[in-house]
């Protein structure tokens, strides 16, 4: 899909007072090709007011240098600090599963200021057309996203989830109130829908709505009683 947009004015003139006006709290990503970028873009958006927080989309492989931000603890902390530096809006900073260690660089975005972070972004895939012998994607390769990735998904929030002293975002394949329990048992303190809604585009109320009825199934009296309950030892171990 890439991150096809109109820029940020654009998005502040149109969208921005609709999405204020609908009672919800609206978390807007940015992403840009170099930390200035992100910083003039965060700056605006507090400037006009509207935006309740910030998420730092330092993960995409779909547009040039996506995700170079995303891959290397020191350059993430110096573009999560160059937006700390410059706004008082909360910060969460998107990151890639493309790493071998997801963990450092979810603390480098700690240390520099992120209030959470969210987990994952797509996974680098290819699509072939063997008989023209070309890449069936414009950049060649691109993002996999949807139901595949979602055991990926949830290791990394697992593992993020005991690295970091703050929230972790769970994102990646979720299209059920099954899914969106598993990532908070994983770790997760609130999840994102992305594919799914594409093809389903009530799927977030209805989620919020069966949500209740999945706690009480398990016999937790809230969201606290879940987030980061999951048992890694046999049951005769948690005694």
């Amino acid at each position: 899909i890439g991150l096809d947009n109109d820029g940020i004015e654009a998005f502040i003139e149109h969208h921005l007072p609709y999405l204020s006006s609908i009672g919800t709290r609206v978390i807007v990503s940015i992403a840009g090709r170099e930390p200035a970028d992100y910083v003039l873009m965060a700056q605006r958006l507090q400037e006009v007011g509207g935006a309740d927080a910030l998420e730092l989309n330092i993960s995409c492989p779909n547009v040039t240098g996506g995700i170079d931000y995303g891959t290397d603890p020191r350059e993430c902390g110096k573009l999560v600090g160059a937006v700390r530096n410059a706004c008082q809006l909360p910060i969460l900073a998107k990151l890639t599963p493309n790493v071998t260690n997801i963990c450092s660089i979810a603390s480098a975005a700690a240390d520099a200021g992120a209030d959470a972070v969210s987990l994952i972004n797509t996974l680098l895939g290819m699509a072939i057309d063997w008989r023209a012998r070309r890449p069936m994607l414009g950049n060649v390769v691109g993002g996999l996203s949807g139901p595949a990735i979602k055991p990926v998904a949830l290791r990394c929030v697992y593992q993020v989830a005991q690295a970091v002293p703050i929230p972790v975002v769970g994102i990646g394949g979720i299209a059920s109130i099954d899914d969106v329990m598993e990532f908070l048992v994983a770790g997760a303190a609130a999840v994102q829908i992305g594919t799914a809604n594409y093809y389903d585009p009530t799927i977030s109320e209805r989620l919020v709505q069966q949500l209740p009825a999945a706690l009480e199934e398990i016999g937790a009296e809230s969201l606290s009683d879940v987030i980061g309950s999951l048992r890694t030892r046999k049951p005769a171990d948690n005694k």
